[in-house]
């Protein structure tokens, strides 16, 4: 199993560093350890997305979930959340 981190170490730094910011501290620890599921496959050339969970396409996330609009200096960070579990990383207008 691939751990974004080891395919992406600069964007799992920053995203602990952000999720510290906002006192997301578990999850600023449990970022270390999401596996790479799948690229985001939209086909917008602005999105490099990372699911680190698997879901159905489409489907809503339901109770227990929760969006964290992080606050970097490029493009936009937001991670998708479920039960303090991270499901998604949307990372949108960001160089490769």
């Amino acid at each position: 199993m691939t751990l974004v981190r080891d395919a992406h170490p600069e964007l799992i730094a920053e995203l602990a560093e952000l999720l510290r910011a906002e006192g997301e501290f578990s999850l600023a620890v449990s970022v270390l350890f999401v596996p790479l599921v799948a690229y985001c496959d939209c086909g917008d050339d602005f999105c490099r997305s990372i699911y680190t969970a698997e879901h159905p396409p489409g489907t809503p996330y339901g109770y227990g979930h929760r969006m964290i609009a992080l606050l970097p200096e490029e493009g936009m960070l937001n991670i998708d959340v479920v039960h303090d579990r991270i499901m998604h990383i949307e990372v949108l207008f960001r160089e490769r």
